[in-house]
C-alpha cells in the first residue's frame, strides 16, 4: 500500500508539473532572422526576383494574446536595379542601374489565423499558425552619394511554428511600399516625365525573411495583490 501511495502521489506531482508547464504564458518575443529582398521600380517593372538581394532582420514583439502581436522590426539590406536587362526602353535609349543598402525600422500588428501557442486543450492552442501583418516603417539609403529617407507601408504574410515552449520558428514575405521614386536614385526618378502620387509610380520592395525568436517575461496568469 505504501508503494502505491507512493506512486500515485508521484503520478500526482508529475501531472500538476505539467499543468504548471502548460499554463506559461509569455509577454515578449525577441529574435532576428535572414532573407533576401527583392524591388520593383523603374529599373525592374515586373520580376521581384530578377537582382535579389540580402536582408537581416532583429525583432522584438508584444504578445498580446495567443491570436494578436504588435512587433518591432529593424532591417539591414541590399537593393539593385539593371535598366538594360529590361524590355522597356527608356528615353533616348538611357541605361542606369544602381545598388544600395537600406535601414529601416518599423511597427506592425500580427493576427494569428490560430491561437498559437503550447498548453492547455481549452484555449485551442496550436503549435503552428499562418498570420498576416500590415504597419508602417521608415527606410533609409544612400544612391550615388545621396541619402533619401521615406515612409514606408509594409503588409505581408508568414508562418510560425513552436519548437517548444518559448522557441519559435517563422516565415515571413513582406511587400513594402515606398511613398518615393528616388529608391532607385535621381536618375530613374520620373524617366517617363510622369509625376509620382500616393498609388502611382512610386518604388518598392520586399523582404522574405528566416527568422528564430525567443518568448520571455512570464505573465502572470492569477496575480494576488497584498496593500
Amino acid at each position: 500500500m505504501k508503494t502505491l501511495r507512493l506512486l500515485a502521489c508521484l503520478i500526482l506531482l508529475t501531472f500538476a508539473s505539467q499543468i504548471a508547464k502548460g499554463q506559461e504564458d509569455y509577454r515578449f518575443d525577441i529574435g532576428g532572422g535572414f532573407g533576401m529582398t527583392g524591388y520593383l521600380g523603374d529599373a525592374n517593372k515586373s520580376n521581384l526576383w530578377k537582382n535579389p538581394g540580402w536582408d537581416f532582420q532583429a525583432l522584438l514583439r508584444y504578445i498580446i494574446n495567443p491570436r494578436f502581436g504588435l512587433k518591432t522590426n529593424v532591417y539591414v539590406g541590399s537593393l539593385r536595379g539593371d535598366t538594360s536587362t529590361m524590355t522597356d526602353v527608356l528615353p533616348d535609349n538611357a541605361n542606369f542601374k544602381f545598388s544600395t543598402t537600406f535601414y529601416e525600422v518599423g511597427e506592425l500588428f500580427e493576427f494569428n489565423f490560430f491561437n498559437f501557442g503550447i498548453g492547455e486543450t481549452y484555449r485551442k492552442l496550436k503549435r503552428f499558425s499562418p498570420y498576416i501583418t500590415a504597419g508602417v516603417s521608415a527606410t533609409i539609403w544612400t544612391v550615388d552619394s545621396k541619402t533619401g529617407v521615406a515612409f514606408t507601408m509594409p503588409v505581408g504574410c508568414g508562418v510560425k511554428f513552436k519548437i517548444n515552449r518559448r522557441l519559435n520558428l517563422g516565415l515571413e514575405f513582406l511587400m513594402k511600399k515606398t511613398f518615393t521614386d528616388r529608391l532607385d536614385g535621381d536618375n530613374l526618378k520620373d524617366p517617363y516625365g510622369i509625376k509620382s502620387d500616393f498609388m502611382k509610380n512610386t518604388d518598392w520592395y520586399s523582404t522574405f525573411t528566416v527568422t528564430l525568436s525567443y518568448e520571455f517575461s512570464k505573465r502572470c496568469a492569477v496575480c494576488n495583490y497584498k496593500d
